[in-house]
């Protein structure tokens, strides 16, 4: 979106160049990123930049109202729901499309989550990409209102570790060495000391929970969330020493309950200049054309689920339809050169932390999945170049 840096940008643009940005982010942690890292950063102009982050400020104010208070009531599935919920959630991940109209890059809400993303990883990324690329001015990054690596790294701090001592904080996932995300997690060990541990390693005594640290049973005060629970619910080999429902003395971060109440379930009531109608699936109106909308589970991750072509029929046939939401398709804009010729398409996620005892979240970073296919997914980009995870880049 910024031409001039974009021209420059590709121009000198290397192969090689490429390869050594995926030998920094591969050796630098102790896992390698298990996903396409794009050949490019995005660049955004000022005034997309301060639009983008107009656009996640009004969402974000849209679900601290009573009235989504209400409307979040019903978010959390039976037998979910979990005690001790915190005042706020800790973490805000807001996707937009970028779409043109009108001849104007313009956000478009897709999906939001009150769940952490890769705050570890994508200041790795961004460190890579300075290293890799001389093109790229050093007064250009990725993080907002002016926000320097070392407060980055402190915001980090107080909000998952705050005052406990980070061998009791741990990052709790489901075999982290396993999940495609692993680098972040290496990442956000590398950066605040907390250990990856996995859901089965957890001891229960009590309302206490320990975990093995270099050979010392240690207890944990905080977990650093990152269980979603629709692979927990698949996994029926995963046998755990607690439930996630049970009192325990242990402050969750963010607290799992968010992870339902700020999700998909939210679409539907959220209506700014930058979001589209969204339905629940059994009050989808009679009169709209079905093929103008996407179907999604609402408590999948990662585009599981996601029907692109839904029908009446597909509608009808659904079991549980108040846990299905339509979406109105938005249009993609195919606007970033490459030295290979298509344009790449983009989706930014604009990435907030929210300290405990902070009266407001705080925007710190992003991310971008880059497309020349139907989906951001993997499976609709097999075999194309400048696609895949990366970062947008703005004047600070």
């Amino acid at each position: 979106m910024d031409p001039q840096l974009r021209a420059k940008f590709n121009a000198d643009f290397t192969p090689d160049k490429y390869a050594a940005l995926l030998r920094c982010v591969n050796e630098t942690e102790k896992w390698p990123a298990d996903f396409r890292v794009s050949e490019t950063p995005i660049f955004l102009s000022s005034e997309f930049a301060d639009e983008v982050v107009r656009a996640a400020n009004a969402i974000v104010e849209l679900t601290r109202t009573p009235e989504f208070a209400q409307h979040a009531r019903s978010a959390i599935p039976k037998g979910l729901e979990m005690p001790n919920e915190s005042a706020h959630p800790n973490f805000f991940v807001i996707d937009f499309a970028i779409c043109r109209e009108n001849g104007q890059f313009v956000p478009r809400l897709i999906e939001l989550q009150a769940f952490p993303s890769l705050f570890g990883f994508q200041l790795l990324l961004l460190g890579c990409m300075r290293r890799t690329f001389p093109a790229i001015p050093r007064n250009w990054t990725s993080s907002f209102g002016g926000i320097k690596d070392e407060q980055y790294i402190a915001l980090l701090r107080r909000t998952i570790i705050a005052d406990s001592n980070p061998q009791k904080v741990i990052l709790l996932e489901i075999e982290p060495e396993k999940q495609k995300t692993r680098i972040d997690f290496a990442a956000t060990e590398t950066l605040l000391g907390i250990r990856p541990v996995c859901v089965t390693k957890i001891k229960k005594r009590g309302r206490e929970l320990f975990y093995a640290r270099d050979g010392t049973t240690t207890r944990i005060e905080r977990i650093y969330n990152r269980v979603i629970f629709d692979e927990l619910l698949r996994r029926k080999d995963v046998d755990l020493s607690f439930r996630f429902q049970d009192e325990l003395d242990v402050t969750w971060v963010g607290h799992p309950n968010w992870y339902f109440r700020i999700s998909k379930h939210s679409l539907p009531f959220l209506k700014t200049e930058h979001t589209t109608p969204a339905f629940f699936a059994d009050q989808f109106p009679a009169e709209q054309k079905i093929d103008n909308y996407v179907l999604k589970p609402l408590y999948s991750f990662a585009g599981v689920g996601v029907e692109m072509d839904p029908t009446r029929e597909k509608l009808a046939g659904l079991t549980s339809p108040h846990e299905w939401i339509l979406q109105k398709k938005v249009d993609y804009a195919a606007f970033v050169p490459t030295v290979d010729g298509p344009k790449s398409k983009a989706e930014i996620r604009i990435m907030l932390v929210w300290p405990d005892a902070v009266p407001d979240p705080i925007l710190l970073n992003n991310l971008v999945r880059m497309s020349q296919g139907k989906m951001m997914g993997v499976d609709f980009n097999r075999d194309k170049t400048w696609v895949g995870s990366s970062i947008a880049l703005h004047e600070s």
